[in-house]
């Protein structure tokens, strides 16, 4: 747990500095790799006493951590004003699961925003299922009118906002304030904008989830979540982590931490060329939509404009009269999008997408087709020269 005091910083400043104790990192600027499954005691009294304690900054068993882990867990923490504490995960979908796992029980409900992430859908509606616990489903852009969903079974409300394929933006502090009057705890996906442009414990989110895979890591080498709460959730979060045996290995959150302190400045440039890139695809002929939360037609752009600091590099457009067969002749002639899952590396890339197959409560219509791009670090001129290019192909895919 951080002691969290660095609230007189700036949020770039805290990027660089956080989680960088003297007694972590010694005399070099970054805390080192600490591998080890076991810590030894000097005796058996010190052995008893580690029993008695369970906190980052104490030696008890490599599954715990070491100085790597804590430094990156205290850091993310002091990004997120009024958290007590993070647990770091594998992957951004263990975080998902976990975090849901803590505040769910048999005979619960949980409701889900109909934008969600696949892999949320795919464990609430089987794996949560097996469980004795019901998925239901909301609009993303119902606000505090989820009050009329909450039963006398809703415990937990998942939000997702953006919605990383049509990036709807949710009005977040009415459907916190509306599920904390009931007494449901609210969790909140909050990779697209991370903590540095949506800090989500201070719109009244209980629980901030990220997949650190994405921005935080930064390089696509590495796979990570996290999740950050306050007081009132963070030891179950903790002993529901700890009790399934979540860890991330030292050398993971070496790189992780590396690339936090970086995060400052590649989000702006990220944000800098996805805002040139979408404004071009805007004024192109070929495409309707382009989904991205700073444009105003994007849904719930009011919203994002009210409470985001900025926006990131994700978004979505859509290529009228397109088939599939033309989106995939448009994506396969791009040279310097790659294209594969995931995103806010350094990297472009590019991914056919089709929100309708994902949709439990509301309709997902389009005049085409949908291409999700994540805008990399490259030159955003070259990546305009590279879609252009592409848009021959698609034309002579259509004819």
């Amino acid at each position: 747990m951080a002691d969290n005091d660095s609230g007189s910083k700036r949020p770039a400043t805290r990027v660089v500095t956080g989680g960088r104790r003297k007694k972590w990192t010694g005399a070099v600027v970054n805390p080192p790799v600490w591998r080890g499954s076991t810590h030894l005691y000097n005796d058996v009294a010190h052995l008893r006493e580690g029993l008695k304690t369970n906190d980052d900054g104490r030696f008890f068993y490599g599954r715990r951590g070491s100085p790597t882990q804590w430094s990156l867990a205290e850091a993310l923490t002091e990004m997120e004003p009024g958290a007590a504490g993070t647990m770091l995960y594998p992957s951004g979908v263990a975080a998902i699961s976990c975090a849901l796992l803590a505040v769910l029980q048999p005979g619960d409900e949980v409701l889900l925003t109909d934008s969600s992430y696949d892999p949320s859908r795919s464990f609430a509606d089987a794996f949560l299922k097996r469980m004795g616990i019901t998925a239901r489903y909301y609009d993303p852009l119902i606000g505090s009118g989820i009050a009329s969903l909450f039963g006398p079974r809703t415990k937990a409300v998942l939000l997702e906002s953006p919605g990383s394929l049509t990036f709807e933006v949710q009005d977040v502090p009415a459907i916190c304030e509306a599920a904390r009057t009931a007494g449901i705890v609210t969790l909140l996906d909050n990779t697209w904008a991370t903590s540095r442009f949506f800090p989500a414990l201070e719109h009244g989110v209980d629980i901030a989830i990220i997949a650190a895979t994405k921005y935080i890591v930064g390089h696509s080498d590495v796979m990570m979540g996290a999740v950050t709460t306050h007081k009132e959730y963070w030891t179950r979060l903790r002993r529901t982590a700890q009790q399934l045996g979540q860890v991330v290995s030292p050398d993971d959150a070496y790189l992780a931490a590396r690339g936090l302190r970086t995060l400052e400045v590649r989000l702006r440039q990220h944000e800098a060329s996805a805002l040139q890139i979408a404004h071009w695809l805007k004024a192109r002929p070929e495409v309707g939509l382009v989904l991205h939360p700073a444009l105003t037609d994007c849904p719930g752009h009011e919203i994002w404009k009210r409470d985001f600091k900025g926006s990131s590099g994700l978004f979505s457009f859509e290529l009228k009269d397109g088939d599939d067969q033309s989106r995939a002749a448009f994506i396969d002639a791009l040279t310097l999008f790659g294209i594969g899952y995931s995103w806010g590396g350094f990297e472009s890339l590019a991914l056919p997408v089709d929100p309708g197959k994902h949709r439990t409560v509301t309709d997902w219509t389009a005049g085409g087709t949908l291409v999700r791009l994540n805008i990399g670090l490259e030159d955003p001129e070259d990546l305009i020269a590279d879609l252009a290019k592409a848009f021959e192909h698609y034309h002579s895919a259509k004819s």
